[in-house]
């Protein structure tokens, strides 16, 4: 366990080699309770349907109502975590978390586990902004970059390993084995965060305004054009991702005859390639520059995205369709650690806010694309390429309006 001193450390002279490592595997791993808690279950969808006899949408309520906790608990940890420091409410969140992830396992029926899965997302969102909050209290500049694309990594691996256990689980056990394994994460993290995780916002850095500041501070966001123009567009880049994490396992499984272990290790390829696109972001940031970078994700996400909807109309067959896949999922990594690099570059104090923000935005706009999809039933792919194409056009629209004093090609 850390000693106070390394603490103090931490805090005010930066950490050491060890401790950056160290704080890289916590942090990118409780960020990834977003990604566990959506990917594992993914191919146990169809199965999930079966077992309630209800139709795809109502089963896809259940990222849904997901997804909307995720977004709209971030509002209350973000700030929460600026006036009480990020430790404590991370330690009660994961508390909270591994109790619904429990309860979801012994649902009775499908509306209660919407239920259940919405406080599943209210808890879960206190790791994913906190934990990105934690990097800003100690990096700013191309070194946020760069830490960045260092907690990628670990991040990365939980939309890899997620729906490939998921895949096994569900050789040896049903859906509610998913919700058991998700409950012991939830122990864990809780267990690392209380013998590992040292506090990274010292209390003389700490916020000590009240509701009205907070509703202040989020108006100042709200209003700023760069920030927004970032949050935006990366907003609406993971609503193409979140639309392809709603309807893959559908259009892949029930239309192209892919198995639920075929369709795993699908997923985990795409998710190695934000791993990879992460990487060179924070390579390649300080030669190039982070707007570069994020208008080359941008355009890779749209273009696989239209590609997609085009391949799916002409009937290409399903490599291309994977490809095209690849291309938007894995522009994930660049547009999610540039964007949030640029944004964050003014936070200081209000990292924790400005963290929420740019969580809200895309679990928000996430979770208006999953319906979408399944609005065409399990038996047509074209909802889940429209609703991808069009997310794609939108976070370039928002760049270019709300960020075009900062275009530089």
């Amino acid at each position: 366990m850390m000693k106070q001193n390394s603490v103090t450390s931490l805090a005010e002279g930066g950490p050491s080699r060890s401790q950056r490592l160290q704080l890289a595997v916590i942090l990118g791993a409780i960020a990834t309770i977003g990604p566990l808690s959506i990917d594992m279950y993914l191919p146990a969808l169809p199965a999930l349907g079966l077992y309630f006899d209800t139709s795809p949408a109502m089963v896809q309520l259940t990222l849904t109502f997901f997804l909307l906790g995720l977004a709209s608990g971030q509002l209350v940890a973000g700030p929460l975590s600026d006036v009480h420091g990020r430790r404590i409410p991370l330690l009660f969140g994961m508390m909270i978390y591994a109790v619904s992830s429990l309860l979801c396992a012994f649902s009775p029926s499908i509306g209660l586990l919407i239920v259940l899965r919405f406080i599943q997302g209210l808890a879960g969102s206190v790791g994913v902004v906190i934990s990105r909050a934690a990097v800003r209290d100690m990096y700013s500049g191309s070194e946020l970059t760069k830490f960045f694309s260092l907690l990628m990594i670990v991040n990365g691996l939980g939309p890899i390993a997620a729906p490939v256990i998921g895949g096994q689980l569900l050789r040896v056990t049903d859906w509610k084995g998913v919700f058991i394994v998700l409950f012991v994460c939830g122990l864990l993290f809780a267990a690392v965060i209380l013998l590992r995780l040292p506090e990274t916002l010292p209390k003389e850095r700490r916020i000590r305004s009240g509701l009205r500041g907070t509703l202040r501070t989020f108006r100042i966001l709200l209003g700023n054009a760069g920030f927004m123009g970032y949050a935006l567009s990366q907003g609406f880049v993971m609503a193409g991702m979140f639309a392809y994490i709603s309807g893959s396992s559908f259009v892949l499984q029930t239309i192209y005859g892919v198995s639920p272990q075929m369709y795993s290790l699908i997923f985990a390829v795409n998710g190695l390639g934000i791993i990879l696109t992460g990487q060179i972001a924070g390579r390649m940031s300080a030669r190039v520059g982070e707007r570069k970078l994020l208008i080359c994700g941008l355009l890779l996400s749209t273009s696989g995205g239209i590609l997609l909807l085009i391949t799916l109309l002409a009937d290409g067959g399903l490599l291309p369709i994977l490809i095209c896949l690849f291309a938007v999922v894995a522009s994930v990594g660049l547009v999610g650690t540039t964007s949030f690099s640029l944004a964050m570059q003014d936070q200081g104090e209000t990292a924790g806010s400005a963290s929420a923000l740019l969580g809200l935005l895309p679990l928000l706009l996430g979770s208006c694309a999953a319906p979408l999809v399944g609005l065409g039933g399990s038996g047509s792919a074209l909802p889940m390429a429209l609703v991808i194409a069009g997310a794609g056009l939108l976070s370039v629209l928002s760049y270019l309006l709300l960020c075009r004093r900062e275009v530089k090609l």
